[in-house]
């Protein structure tokens, strides 16, 4: 008998308020052409005035409870993944536990940037293997918006707001690949390439900052780098390209996305691709578009699921999970 970090409700959330990119050609030198040339993004959500990272995080939180059917007091461990917590300490994850009116368990932030939702799923993993957790609800939630250089257009127009979670229950399985849960991970960083993606700010320079980005370096490290963890993790299951039913990849750009997914040898009618209404949202990409794949009716349960992702660091990783 083997235990099983096994998926047992998703959700997700997003702003009320829609910027396209013709909204954006107002603010900054660009163009819909432009955009949508190198991106594949045509729209994305911006929290409101006073919404914070933790009150998407808990909307997304509470959607995926009511998809597992749970009470708040139901989970053991909230673990939020996200670069852009509503302050410097406490955790995001605390202001959550605190809006949901949980009054148990703990509660901590993971930071990997873009990847961050992936490091938050390894560190759920460990918990419901080692018994320190049984129910585990993991959250990526950002609020890019509110680090964008609104004269870098180079930048501004390719992130965007929002919060996805996944409820993971402790279950067990034969160990074998057919087995329902995580089924393998793959995890990496390198912080010689720390200033190919970074915000220029922090408790050193006592502001915020803004995102800096080397487009063209981090393109070919991502192609390269998603590909090899996904090969990775499958690998380690006996597993390749053929046997994937979805990627659910980070949504940071659509030529990202339609490469890595040739050099993995899966057609894009099995890759699920928001980028376009979402724009990158970061930590929240992936369980975000989990949570949308499942409600198209892409997603369903007893299929193969590799999600990969890769962020400032750089930090890359995947996980393979069977819904």
């Amino acid at each position: 008998m083997t235990i099983r970090a096994v998926v047992k409700g998703i959700g997700h959330y997003l702003p009320d308020r829609i910027v396209s990119n013709a909204d954006l050609e107002a603010l900054v030198d660009t163009t819909d052409e432009w955009i949508r040339t190198r991106s594949g993004i045509e729209r994305r959500h911006f929290a409101a005035e006073g919404q914070m990272t933790s009150d998407l995080a808990t909307r997304a939180a509470l959607a995926a409870l009511a998809d597992a059917g749970l009470e708040p007091d139901d989970i053991d461990a909230i673990i939020v993944a996200t670069s852009t917590p509503d302050l410097t300490f406490p955790s995001a994850a605390t202001m959550v536990q605190g809006k949901l009116g949980m009054t148990r368990g703990f509660a901590f932030d993971v930071q990997a940037v873009c990847a961050g939702f992936v490091f938050a799923m390894a560190n759920a993993q460990a918990l419901i293997v080692s018994e320190q957790a049984t129910r585990v609800l993991v959250i990526g939630a950002e609020t890019f918006s509110r680090l964008m250089d609104w004269k870098d257009r180079s930048t501004c127009v390719l992130f965007g707001d929002g919060a996805g979670a996944v409820v993971l229950e402790a279950g067990t399985g034969d160990g074998s690949n057919a087995d329902r849960g995580i089924l393998a991970i793959d995890l990496h960083s390198d912080g010689r390439f720390k200033d190919l993606l970074y915000v220029d700010g922090g408790v050193s320079t006592g502001a915020t900052g803004k995102l800096r980005m080397h487009g063209k370096e981090v393109f070919r490290h991502a192609v390269e780098k998603l590909a090899q963890t996904a090969h990775t993790s499958l690998g380690k299951l006996g597993l390749t390209g053929d046997d994937v039913d979805w990627i659910v990849p980070h949504q940071a750009n659509l030529r990202i996305i339609a490469a890595t997914a040739h050099k993995m040898h899966v057609p894009m009618d099995r890759v699920v691709v928001t980028v376009q209404d979402h724009g990158n949202t970061s930590a929240a990409s992936i369980p975000l578009a989990l949570s949308v794949g499942r409600d198209r009716g892409q997603v369903k349960s007893g299929d193969l699921i590799v999600t990969e992702a890769i962020g400032g660091g750089l930090t890359w990783g995947s996980v393979v999970i069977r819904l």
